[in-house]
């Protein structure tokens, strides 16, 4: 059995980040599609550009560390999409659409975030600064696009899903 140390922990949790990212790519245009605001489709289909980068920058930090790009089944992604998903069907067509989608696309932002700025520090750590400063760019663009998320629920998602008392 291999020695489980931080390189086996870097490895596994890009495996991880490189399965979520490829996931995510799938789901956005799903979110582009349902979403009210003009606004949001536009974030969200900028976003899957961003997404197709961050996947070719794993495929690069994969490169520098030799190894092949391969997945490994990320069940915190897999269970934010889910949630994603039902908050999709449940408020579809609801004035509270827009609001339940950048919620859900921000719990998948600040996972990401959370895990690029872990693997941005272990990549300095091993020795890889080109691994880490390719992380630090997609570490920025999930913050970036949080930050837009959150910009566009304060500006109108949330009023107009608040517009309607029950």
């Amino acid at each position: 059995m291999a020695e489980k140390n931080l390189d086996s922990l870097f490895y596994d949790t890009l495996r991880d980040m490189y399965y979520a990212e490829r996931h995510i790519l799938r789901t956005l245009p799903k979110l582009q599609k349902a979403a009210v605001s003009d606004e949001l489709k536009s974030a969200f289909e900028h976003h899957h550009t961003e997404t197709e980068g961050q996947i070719q920058r794993l495929e690069k930090v994969f490169g520098l560390i030799d190894r092949k790009p391969t997945s490994k089944r990320c069940d915190a992604i897999d269970g934010i999409l889910k949630e994603g998903d039902e908050h999709l069907e449940e408020y579809q067509d609801s004035p509270a659409a827009d609001a339940a989608m950048i919620a859900s696309a921000q719990a998948v932002e600040h996972y990401e975030i959370t895990r690029y700025g872990t693997l941005r520090r272990w990549a300095k750590m091993l020795g890889i600064p080109e691994g880490a400063d390719l992380l630090t760019e997609s570490l920025e663009e999930e913050s970036r696009t949080d930050e837009l998320l959150t910009r566009i629920a304060e500006t109108e998602a949330n009023a107009r899903a608040a517009a309607l008392k029950a």
